[in-house]
């Protein structure tokens, strides 16, 4: 039954349907075709599958996202860190990376985030006589921190599938998305050297630190009252996401002035085609997984995972070349939603901490948002940029390199993810 659903899939998916469509035919076919089970199961489970109250976060950081980028938050942001670094070699690429950090801190959208500050760094870093392939890819790499740091929709989802709790998991992220960071920062530094990239003073001469850190004080504000509620422990991180958009509304209209009622109804139009999206595909994802479960799939995997690698080495190695390769051709929420219930608890059984695993799970397929055939990252700063894919491969190579440095450490240092839990008292 196994191989049928996954060939359905695949098919469907090489015939260019959607996702969610064709993992739920995959899951309709494995009802009809391969169980006793009454028909008037498939919406039932469908629905049993959104019935999850993590769940609601996602819209509300979906907008919350979307209104950080309508009402010029992002730019603040943009204009405070190019006031701290962009006066030295490298300085606009490292904006960028510090800028989508603290972002995603937010919005938990890495696509969000390649748009509203891909829109701002990408021409800026151009002027700067930065190779457009190279600005388009570190935008769309740097983006990807939107999965990783905290809060995440991805973290939500894996939480949601896999029985783990969604505020460690954002506690986790913390050391994997700040090692990222450093690492592409790093590299970019290096390559401008390498390059003989010239100093950015004449583009951040126009910007002085305390001017920029005055207007951007809001904007700062907004990821330490989230992300500093939920480590309190004032709020859960289903009522962060309310509170974030409440604040990003307040902050928008009323501080900055720069959201209309008219780009107010554009963001919640945009959001709710978003978050339809998602919930589609997780709950086309929860048939398909109750099928699999009903037949006994995750079992059969799990005894024949065990048998077959006898340490958990090699274990997180054959996952995560598994993972890789998923990732590149099946979205980020849909790989979580189906695998993760299969896959966590066959690492629990090596031992392997689940949270951990969820860093590992969440890291290696955020990578398919940098990967051809299927990177969203990639054709949205292709979009961002105006140009065709081909021109950012030379540069997205090295790039890709990095992520991957940065996997292996995380997945083979467990302190990298599990250090902020007992920094926090988690543990």
């Amino acid at each position: 039954m196994l191989f049928s659903m996954i060939a359905v899939m695949v098919v469907l998916m090489g015939l260019a349907v959607p996702v969610a469509v064709a993992i739920g035919l995959a899951g309709v076919v494995g009802t009809a075709g391969f169980s006793n089970l009454p028909l008037l199961v498939i919406p039932q489970q469908a629905f049993i599958a959104l019935d999850k109250f993590p769940l609601a976060a996602i819209p509300f950081f979906i907008v919350a996202g979307n209104l950080m980028a309508a009402g010029g938050i992002s730019k603040r942001l943009v204009d405070l860190v190019e006031s701290l670094v962009g006066d030295t070699r490298g300085g606009l690429p490292v904006t960028c990376i510090i800028v989508c950090m603290i972002f995603a801190a937010v919005s938990g959208s890495s696509v969000a985030t390649t748009y509203a500050i891909g829109a701002i760094l990408i021409p800026a870093m151009v002027r700067q006589n930065y190779p457009v392939g190279f600005a388009a890819s570190l935008q769309a790499t740097a983006a990807e921190l939107g999965v990783i740091i905290p809060p995440s929709i991805p973290m939500i989802l894996y939480g949601v599938s896999a029985g783990a709790p969604v505020g460690d998991l954002f506690i986790a992220g913390l050391g994997p998305g700040l090692l990222i960071a450093v690492a592409l920062g790093i590299f970019v530094i290096v390559w401008s050297r390498f390059r003989h990239q010239p100093p950015e003073a004449a583009e951040s001469e126009r910007k002085a630190f305390l001017p920029s850190l005055r207007r951007s004080v809001f904007a700062l504000a907004m990821p330490v009252i989230i992300l500093g509620g939920i480590y309190g422990g004032v709020f859960t991180p289903t009522e962060a996401s309310v509170i974030a958009v409440f604040y990003a509304l307040v902050v928008s209209m009323a501080v900055y002035r720069e959201l209309t009622f008219a780009g107010l109804l554009s963001v919640l139009r945009r959001s709710t085609l978003s978050s339809a999206i998602i919930m589609f595909i997780i709950s086309m994802a929860g048939l398909f997984s109750f099928v699999l479960t009903r037949a006994g799939t995750p079992a059969a995997i799990s005894e024949w995972l065990v048998a077959t690698f006898d340490s958990p080495i090699m274990f997180l190695l054959a996952v995560n070349l598994i993972l890789f390769l998923i990732g590149m051709f099946v979205e980020t929420s849909a790989s979580i939603v189906v695998i993760a219930p299969i896959l966590a608890p066959v690492a629990m059984r090596y031992g392997i901490d689940p949270v951990h695993f969820g860093m590992i799970m969440i890291t290696n397929l955020a990578m398919g948002m940098i990967t051809p055939p299927f990177g969203v990252n990639l054709f949205a700063a292709c979009a961002v940029a105006n140009i065709s894919l081909h021109r950012m491969i030379p540069y997205l190579v090295p790039l890709v390199g990095v992520i991957v440095l940065c996997l292996a450490l995380i997945t083979y240092i467990p302190g990298v993810s599990l250090a902020s839990l007992y920094l926090f008292g988690a543990r």
